[in-house]
């Protein structure tokens, strides 16, 4: 049996997948269920991994997949017997291949931009030198990589030493990971929000505070299309 907030989550979750192929933020799960703050998000995941509802895809932000829901959590399956479980892992797989770019054996080289800040804002370094990266692991338009610092945006799943792959834009929407230039000269990696008229910051990790700017002081820079880690 599921608590009334896990069959909430789950339904969340697959309604984000079917809407828009990624899966929520802890931040967006928070708001939607109307959490304090987002451990108890991170105690529903585990519960519902525990369970085999859900699982975490490694080495990717965001990275949930539904693997089956209970019985009773849509109106479809509702008064189905107890065993009788919808399992949407195929469904899931399909939908993920549609949505996938052609598998390809192509590495393409995008810029190495020096490394940014997931904490406090560090200088965003340019440099000449390029990253390796497989060709199926880029969506369309213009990307460049950045290696992160620090462990502030550990809970979206981005650890320090990771190379964030960054598509190039100017634009996002509230609850995306964007790299953003503040006051033009430091860089860093964070939800975006705005509230109040001013643009804030978000971390993914409970020991830091959001960071809060007026809109002429962030400039969004691009939005995080993947990762890539090494493994010593």
């Amino acid at each position: 049996m599921l608590t009334a907030k896990q069959h909430e989550l789950i339904r969340f979750i697959q309604q984000r997948l079917e809407e828009t192929g990624i899966s929520p933020s802890f931040e967006e799960m928070k708001e939607a269920l109307d959490l304090k703050s987002k451990s108890g998000v991170h105690r529903l995941i585990s519960a519902l991994e525990e369970r085999g509802f859900i699982r975490r895809l490694p080495n990717r932000a965001r990275a949930l997949e539904v693997l089956r829901q209970p019985e009773d959590s849509t109106p479809a399956v509702r008064g189905a017997k107890a065993d009788n479980v919808v399992d949407l892992q195929s469904a899931a797989a399909a939908r993920a291949e549609r949505m996938a770019p052609q598998p390809a054996n192509d590495v393409i080289e995008i810029p190495l931009h020096g490394r940014i800040a997931a904490g406090a804002p560090i200088e965003a370094l340019e440099g000449q030198n390029s990253l390796p990266v497989p060709a199926a692991l880029l969506g369309p338009g213009e990307h460049y990589a950045l290696e992160v610092s620090g462990d502030s945006m550990i809970e979206a799943g981005i650890f320090d030493g990771d190379f964030a792959l960054v598509r190039r834009t100017d634009v996002a929407r509230d609850g995306e990971i964007v790299v953003a230039l503040v006051r033009n000269e430091e860089a860093t990696l964070k939800y975006l929000r705005h509230e109040n008229g001013m643009v804030r910051l978000d971390p993914a990790n409970g020991a830091y505070d959001p960071q809060v700017y007026r809109p002429d002081e962030v400039q969004v820079q691009g939005k995080l299309s993947g990762l890539l880690r090494r493994y010593h």
